[in-house]
């Protein structure tokens, strides 16, 4: 018994001389580096913990860097600091996959460490710090070796092995100032860390939305400081998935920049998609009231309430084609520029005023450094709702697709088009028919089953009958439930005398649509074309139960 006591005695004095040896060979900073570090908590959109991670504050007003997996699938993120004090993770300044490090601010205040700004070298002594409110424990180190990666940044190797629940906690010199924080190592007895220098210098920039990671983390990005760069990231996330980064972004980029349009033109576009048409209005006017280039507001102005006139049916009496002229005839008058103009011609070609929007867009196209095909496919439109001759028409749609840049030519695929149908139009079928193809090639394929129809029926009135078979085909195969596709499929094999056929395809049809007209009567003719004359005349009855214009003339012609 006594043997025992001495024993534990004698261990409680060595571990104490430990203690105090370690105390002893620390410098005076290096403990004081414990107020700046914090436990990090992230969670899931259900709320659920997802990961948990410790980190530095590197700046008085939120500032922090840590590492980035905890971040990847969470919703929201928390810090923890020394005192217990817990802060929300409200923005993202930057991230890096491949040395694993991200940078964020918190909604709160906070005490900074000093980041090294020189490369602690091989076989100095530096101290592991770790997260703890009360006694953080402190754990020297030597450094092993030291590489340098992006030309001025080191990645730190160490001699020890870690304890496992201090990932991101920091390594400082004997001045207590920060040299890297630790990342784990799974194939090896070595500690790493990465430079905090790095940390610190991440930023988001205006392609950030296109990083992978990025869009796999619930908490909004910082808006960049460079203007252009700002545009870009608000544009980008405009196209995302996630309204609340959206929104995040807006709001942010008004906060950065607020006498630039762009925050308030995506605010009150916001609104209009939320049917708040009066908040939509108001924004507007405060972009006209604060923006420096009083002309782009009114200009966006203008285009909003058009946009919004085409493309949303929801009732707004304030909202006119005459507000919208309004506002861009104000910006025009401040600073003329001639795509302002161009707008009013699409302004009065809405307002189906075609002489004046067909006036504006010749004027418009004789400005050399202004003109482009588009301004001719525009004033060939004017033309067509003025009923004007069909080679009036296609003189425009043809210098249109001619002066299209050949290595842009994929923009004039909707001119292709146009002059496709004003050929149908024409009765010129083949030259349509011409037209479609070309439109399907520039469109890489990527085309509708009513283009494929459209195209069909150029096709049998050119009498190209087989490729108008593989046509229709195509179009039933987009759109295998449209019962008006089996029917103009069963008519044109009738026609080539493949009743059979004929018959399959327009039992199909009626399988789909049981009271559609069309169908019934070609099945009738089907019926009646493999002689099954009673079967058909009963379906062509039908069909003229149901108000097809058609089944009386064929019921007569058939039942004698």
């Amino acid at each position: 018994m006594k043997t025992m006591m001495i024993k534990k005695a004698t261990l409680v004095i060595i571990t104490l001389l430990v203690c105090v040896s370690t105390s002893h060979a620390q410098p005076a900073g290096v403990k004081n580096v414990a107020k700046s570090i914090f436990s990090l908590s992230t969670y899931r959109a259900d709320g659920s913990l997802l990961a948990t991670s410790h980190g530095v504050f590197i700046g008085n007003s939120g500032e922090a860097v840590s590492d980035l997996k905890p971040f990847i699938g969470a919703a929201k993120a928390v810090v923890t600091n020394q005192k217990g004090d817990k802060m929300n993770v409200v923005r993202i300044l930057g991230i890096n996959d491949i040395y694993d490090m991200a940078r964020f601010t918190v909604d709160g205040k906070t005490t900074p460490a000093t980041i090294a700004q020189s490369t602690a070298s091989p076989e100095t002594k530096v101290w592991l710090v770790e997260y703890g409110m009360k006694n953080p424990h402190v754990t020297e180190a030597s450094v092993k070796s030291v590489e340098t990666f992006m030309e001025k940044y080191n990645y730190y190797i160490f001699a020890m092995n870690a304890p496992d629940n201090a990932t991101s906690c920091p390594f400082v010199n004997a001045n207590g100032e920060i040299i890297g924080l630790l990342q784990m190592s799974k194939t090896s007895y070595n500690t790493y860390a990465t430079d905090a220098r790095y940390a610190g210098s991440l930023a988001i920039s205006g392609l950030s939305y296109s990083d992978a990671n990025i869009r796999q983390i619930g908490i909004p990005v910082a808006m960049p400081d460079d203007k252009s760069q700002a545009q870009l990231l608000l544009m980008m996330a405009s196209q995302s998935n996630d309204s609340l980064k959206f929104e995040s972004a807006i709001n942010d980029f008004l906060d950065k920049f607020p006498t630039l349009i762009d925050g308030y033109d995506a605010k009150a576009r916001r609104y209009v998609d939320r049917l708040l048409f009066d908040e939509a209005d108001k924004t507007m006017s405060n972009a006209i009231k604060n923006a420096e280039n009083k002309d782009e507001a009114h200009y966006n102005y203008g285009k909003l309430i058009y946009d919004k006139l085409i493309y949303n049916s929801a009732a707004y009496d304030k909202w006119t084609l005459e507000k919208a002229e309004e506002e861009i005839q104000q910006a025009y008058s401040i600073n003329p520029l001639p795509h302002y103009r161009n707008m009013i011609g699409q302004i009065e070609f809405s307002k189906k005023d075609y002489n004046k929007a067909y006036d504006i867009f010749m004027q418009l196209h004789g400005d050399k450094q202004y003109s482009n095909p588009e301004l001719l496919f525009n004033a060939a439109r004017c033309k067509e709702m003025m009923q004007a001759p069909h080679k009036e028409i296609i003189a425009l749609l043809d210098s249109a697709i001619n002066t299209t840049d050949t290595l842009r030519i994929r923009d004039a695929a909707p001119y292709f088009l146009e002059r496709a149908n004003i050929y149908m139009q024409a009765d010129s079928f083949r030259q349509a028919v011409f037209d479609y193809t070309r439109y399907e090639y520039l469109m890489q394929g990527r085309v509708s089953a009513t283009f494929y129809y459209l195209r069909e029926q150029a096709e049998v009135k050119g009498r190209l009958y087989q490729q108008a078979l593989v046509d229709i085909a195509r179009a039933i195969i987009l759109e295998p439930k449209e019962p008006s596709y089996y029917a103009e499929m069963a008519s044109l094999q009738i026609r080539l005398n493949m009743t059979d056929k004929a018959e399959e395809t327009a039992q199909r049809c009626v399988e789909i649509a049981p009271d559609y007209p069309d169908g019934l009567l070609v099945l009738g003719l089907a019926q009646v074309k493999n002689g099954k004359k009673e079967e058909g005349l009963k379906n062509m009855q039908k069909a003229k139960d149901l108000g097809n214009a058609q089944a009386d003339s064929l019921i007569e012609k058939y039942s004698k």
